[in-house]
Formats: C-alpha cells, structure tokens, sequence
C-alpha cells in the first residue's frame, strides 16, 4: 500500500511548517495583480501564510510577503487581504 505524503508549506509570518491544506495561498499572477488564492491553484507566484492574523501582521512589517513576491506591495492590497483573512477565518 502506496502512502501519499502531505505536502508541507512555510508560513511567511511565523516560518513554521504547516500542511498545506490548513494555510492560506497569496499569488501573484503575470499582470503583477495580488489576491488571496482559497483554491490553492491560481497561476502565478505563490507564498502561504497560516490562519493566525498577527502572523500576517508580521509578513508585512517584516516585508517578507513583498519579498517572496518579488514586488513592492501597495497598502490597499493588505487591506483587501486582510479583509478577505477576517471573512475566511
């Protein structure tokens, strides 16, 4: 019997390790447009973070999530974020 193994993915806030399943994806797509991917397969570079909000919090203030994305992240888009974290958490 073949055992499927879980794939594992680093939180961008608190850089520990969690299946993927029970983190949040952010991408970022060829237009340069940044969302917050609940399915898991949008196109583009992608980074995850865990459920927890000050793990966000500290993404942005450690600038990590702008540079796992490779871009300058405007404060609209953390806010859009933000609020679709709160209405999915």
């Amino acid at each position: 019997m073949k055992t499927r193994k879980i794939p594992i993915r680093k939180c961008i806030g608190c850089m520990e390790g969690f299946p993927k399943k029970e983190l949040y994806r952010i991408v970022k797509n060829k237009d340069n447009e940044i969302k917050l991917d609940l399915t898991g397969k949008l196109n583009g570079r992608g980074t995850y973070i865990c459920k927890n909000a000050e793990c966000f919090e500290k993404a942005i203030k450690t600038k990590r999530l702008s540079k796992a994305l490779e871009m300058e992240i405007p404060d609209s888009i953390y806010e859009e974020i933000k609020l679709e974290l709160s209405k999915n958490g």
